[in-house]
C-alpha cells in the first residue's frame, strides 16, 4: 500500500505525535508499504511532505485566500481572530495537499482534527481516510481561554464553540476515528457529539528494540552522589503541568533532600519555570536539561518518573518510563489512569495537587522495596501492553476495512 500520514502539527518536531508517526512509518515500511508524511514545517511557513522534500510556502497561498475569504464572503470566519487564524491554516493545508496530489495514495491517515477536515475536502472520493485523535483540542483550547480571560473568549463566544464543532465535523468526514483510550473517545462523544460507532479504541505501540538500544547506550550524565533522580521528560508548556511539579518539589524539599529532579524538554514556559525554580530555592535541586534525543539513556540513570500534566492523552514518556522499569507518579489527567494502576505500577495524584504529588514522591524515595515492586510491575505491564506489533496489526486491519468499504461505493 501507499500510505499518507498527515498532521496539522509541525514535522519534524519534539513530541508524541511525531514519535508516533516516525515509529508507524518505520514499521509499515519494514512490512513493504510506502509511507509519506505531510505537515507544517518547523517554522510554520510551509506545508511539506518531509520525506519527499516537497513543499509549498504559505505566503504563496495566503494572499489568494484572504482576497476570497473577506468579511462579506465569510462573515462567520472573520468575526473572531482565533477562528480566522485556524481556518486560514486549514485552507493552506487543503490547497497544498491538492497541489501535491492525493490520487496515488491507497489510504490517508490523519493525526488531528485540522488535517482530517482539510484532507477530507480535497481527497479523491474513493480514497479512504482514517483519523487518529491524540488528545482533545477542544478541551485544551477551553482551558486556554479560561486561563487567559483577557482574550475575551467564553462560553458565549463563537471561538469557544469552534473547536468542538471542528472535531465533530472531522470525525464525521473520516471513515473511522481511532483513539488511544476511552477518555479520548468519551470526549468525542459527550463534548462533540460523535456517534459511538464511528470511533474505535486501541493503544499505541512502542518499538521495544529501538528503546532498548538507546537505554543500553546510557548517558554521560550521572546522578549526584547520595541522591535519587526524579525525571520528567515533557515539553515546557502549560498543559504539561511543570509549574505544578515545581510546587510539589518545593514541598518535597521541606520533607527531605535526598533527590534531584531532571526536567527534559523545551518550550515557551522555560524562562518562567526557571524563575519559579529560583523563587522556591530549587536551583540546586532541579536541572533543566533541554531537548535530548536519548531519553531512554537518561531513564537508565533515574529512579522515579513524574508527570504532573494538566491534560494529556497517552504520553510516550510514560510508556518509556514503564519500559525502563521505573515507578510513575502521575496526575489523573486524560488517559493517564488507563496507563498507571495506582499502588501497582505507580501512584496517581489529582490534577493540580502538588501536596499529593510530593507525598507520593516522598513515599517512593523512602521505601526502596515498594519502589522496586512498582517498577517491576510497570515493566511487565509495558512489555505486554505497549506492543508495536499488536498496534500495527490493528492499524492494518483498520486500513483494509476502510479500503474495502470505500471500494464498494
Amino acid at each position: 500500500m501507499k500510505i499518507l500520514l498527515a498532521t496539522h502539527w509541525l514535522i519534524p518536531h519534539v513530541g508524541g505525535v511525531w514519535n508516533f508517526m516516525q515509529q508507524l512509518k518505520h514499521r509499515l515500511e519494514q512490512l513493504g508499504h510506502e509511507v509519506d508524511m505531510l505537515g507544517n514545517s518547523p517554522d510554520y511557513r510551509k506545508i511539506h511532505i518531509v520525506n519527499r522534500r516537497l513543499e509549498l510556502a504559505k505566503e504563496a497561498l495566503l494572499p489568494m485566500l484572504e482576497s476570497k475569504l473577506t468579511m462579506e464572503a465569510a462573515p462567520s470566519m472573520n468575526q473572531n481572530f482565533t477562528i480566522r487564524h485556524y481556518e486560514l491554516e486549514r485552507y493552506c493545508m487543503e490547497l497544498a495537499a491538492a497541489y501535491f496530489g492525493l490520487e496515488h495514495y491507497d489510504i490517508i491517515h490523519t493525526q488531528d482534527s485540522f488535517s482530517t477536515r482539510s484532507l477530507s475536502r480535497v481527497k479523491p472520493k474513493r480514497t479512504p481516510l482514517v483519523a487518529h485523535v491524540h488528545g482533545s483540542v477542544a478541551r485544551e483550547m477551553k482551558d486556554h481561554f479560561r486561563n487567559n480571560p483577557s482574550k475575551g473568549i467564553d462560553e458565549r463566544s463563537s471561538a469557544w464553540r469552534y473547536f468542538p464543532a471542528l472535531e465533530y465535523h472531522a470525525a464525521m468526514s473520516s471513515d473511522l476515528t481511532i483513539t488511544a483510550n476511552h477518555w479520548s473517545k468519551n470526549i468525542l462523544m459527550t463534548d462533540c457529539g460523535v456517534p459511538d460507532h464511528r470511533i474505535t479504541v486501541f493503544q499505541y505501540g512502542l518499538d521495544a528494540m529501538a528503546f532498548q538500544e538507546k537505554y543500553n547506550a546510557g548517558t554521560s550524565l550521572r546522578r549526584p552522589p547520595g541522591k535519587k533522580v526524579i525525571i520528567c521528560p515533557a515539553r515546557l508548556v502549560y498543559v504539561k503541568g511543570i509549574h505544578v511539579l515545581l510546587d510539589s518539589l518545593a514541598i518535597l524539599k521541606r520533607m527531605r533532600n535526598d533527590w534531584v529532579c531532571w526536567i527534559v524538554g523545551e518550550g515557551n514556559m522555560r524562562g518562567q519555570l526557571e524563575e519559579q525554580t529560583v523563587r522556591t530555592s530549587l536551583q540546586h535541586d532541579v536541572f533543566f536539561l533541554g531537548e535530548n534525543n536519548n531519553v531512554p539513556g537518561l531513564l537508565s540513570q533515574a529512579d522515579i518518573f513524574v508527570h504532573t500534566c494538566i491534560q494529556d492523552n497517552q504520553p510516550f514518556s510514560v510508556m518509556e518510563a514503564q519500559m525502563a522499569g521505573l515507578p510513575s507518579v502521575v496526575s489523573t489527567a486524560g488517559g493517564l489512569p488507563e496507563m498507571v494502576t495506582h499502588g501497582y505500577t505507580g501512584l496517581l495524584a489529582p490534577v493540580g495537587d502538588p501536596v499529593s504529588t510530593a507525598q507520593h514522591l516522598s513515599v517512593l524515595l523512602e521505601q526502596e522495596n515498594y519502589r522496586t515492586f512498582l517498577g517491576q510491575n510497570a515493566k511487565t505491564f509495558a512489555s505486554n501492553q505497549w506492543s508495536m506489533d499488536l498496534m500495527v496489526e490493528r492499524m492494518l486491519n483498520v486500513y483494509h476495512g476502510a479500503i474495502a468499504q470505500r471500494s464498494s461505493i
